[in-house]
């Protein structure tokens, strides 16, 4: 059983959340780092910790750089609305994650979350995960040091490079602070091609086809439920529909059926964004090789789950029964890895989130773990290999 968690801190600044890390390392008492809450249940179950320390006050947007497409953001920033401040300058940070809870409460997700977790969605396709569009990055850690990287550098951490480090660690290493970031121009323009079918092979063959073709796509996915499903191809910037009426000859030439194209496009995406969650069933992120996408479709389907993903990344997303998930990631071909985000309390107490053996890689990361909280007061059992 946890221990109850008996104090909130909501720091407004940088050196208070610094010192509250350190008191906490200094007592030998644990801290949970929070931001809106959204993926406050994802990794491994773990018990409270006595202190929570959330990102709420530290929300603002520092630097908004327009004619260099940057910006510095406070990790307490919501997403929606830095986006809202940067379209008005006809710019975006291209990061398109799912912004509420499992729960489908509001959009609170905060750039500190979306970065600590390496969250991401359907443009992940064109630009990258969060690690590649963050900059700079500066941090609290469990001594009590503010330490920055990257772009407008005061002190480094010698031979790391933070922003990496810390995108998807889960908080485990220290408290982001804020993060320098790259902007892109806001399109102007979408069209997206979809193409259905029941063959999850010529569903694989098409997505492939379509990765490889120059079209500049800016995001590439699958969907698939109940023996059926398709790829949706969406083309932004110049001239969209010239370029996804492409898209959608080579989904024609692939076997596909049903090809259309469609300006209104919006609706869509969320749906593949909103199936990166899951209420009452369980949501495994499936990684594997885009060439194993097939197998991934007919795994998924022996135990009727439902899949969204990035067609030619191999990161799929996969909604089973709880009761089916240990037997999904036995189905899964081989070289994948399921890792368990929405679930049920009672599941995430006795199934591993991470899905990753002992090894050498966990025992580096248990060394970057004790180099950067050697106290452990960080978010401890959350990660991979109980750090």
């Amino acid at each position: 059983m946890g221990v109850q968690t008996i104090l909130e801190a909501r720091p407004a600044t940088f050196q208070t959340a610094a010192a509250i890390l350190a008191r906490a390392s200094a007592d030998g008492q644990t801290v949970r780092l929070r931001g809106g809450g959204t993926k406050f249940s994802w990794g491994a179950a773990r018990p409270d910790s006595p202190i929570e320390l959330c990102t709420g006050r530290l929300a603002k947007v520092v630097e908004h750089n327009t004619g260099d497409l940057t910006a510095v953001l406070e990790a307490g920033v919501r997403l929606a609305d830095a986006q809202e401040q940067f379209a008005t300058a006809g710019q975006m940070l291209a990061l398109d994650p799912p912004l509420a809870d499992a729960g489908f409460s509001e959009a609170t997700a905060t750039i500190g979350g979306i970065v600590a977790t390496g969250d991401s969605g359907p443009l992940r396709h064109r630009y990258g995960a969060p690690r590649d569009l963050v900059l700079g990055m500066t941090v609290a850690l469990s001594d009590g040091a503010i330490a920055q990287s990257g772009g407008k550098v005061i002190k480094n951490v010698a031979g790391y490079d933070l922003a990496k480090l810390f995108a998807g660690s889960f908080g485990t290493l220290g408290l982001i602070l804020s993060v320098n970031v790259r902007l892109h121009p806001l399109p102007v323009g979408t069209a997206t091609a979809f193409g259905a079918g029941g063959d999850p092979e010529k569903l694989a063959v098409a997505a492939r086809v379509l990765a490889a073709a120059p079209l500049e796509l800016d995001a590439l996915d699958i969907v698939w439920r109940a023996g059926r499903g398709g790829v949706l191809a969406r083309c932004c910037g110049a001239d969209p529909v010239r370029r996804a009426q492409r898209a959608a000859g080579i989904l024609g030439e692939a076997g596909l059926e049903e090809v259309d194209v469609t300006a209104q496009d919006d609706a869509l995406w969320q749906l593949q964004r909103s199936g990166q969650r899951s209420r009452h069933r369980a949501l495994i992120m499936v990684s594997a090789r885009p060439s194993a996408l097939a197998a991934v479709l007919r795994a998924a389907d022996q135990f009727s789950g439902t899949v969204v993903g990035r067609a030619a990344l191999g990161v799929s997303y996969v909604e089973v029964d709880p009761a089916a998930v240990e037997q999904l990631r036995a189905a899964l071909p081989a070289g994948a890895r399921g890792v368990l985000r929405d679930a049920p309390a009672e599941v995430r107490c006795t199934v591993d989130a991470w899905d990753v053996r002992e090894g050498p890689a966990v025992d580096l990361m248990r060394r970057i773990k004790a180099r950067f909280d050697p106290a452990g007061a960080c978010n401890p059992g959350l990660f991979v290999g109980g750090i």
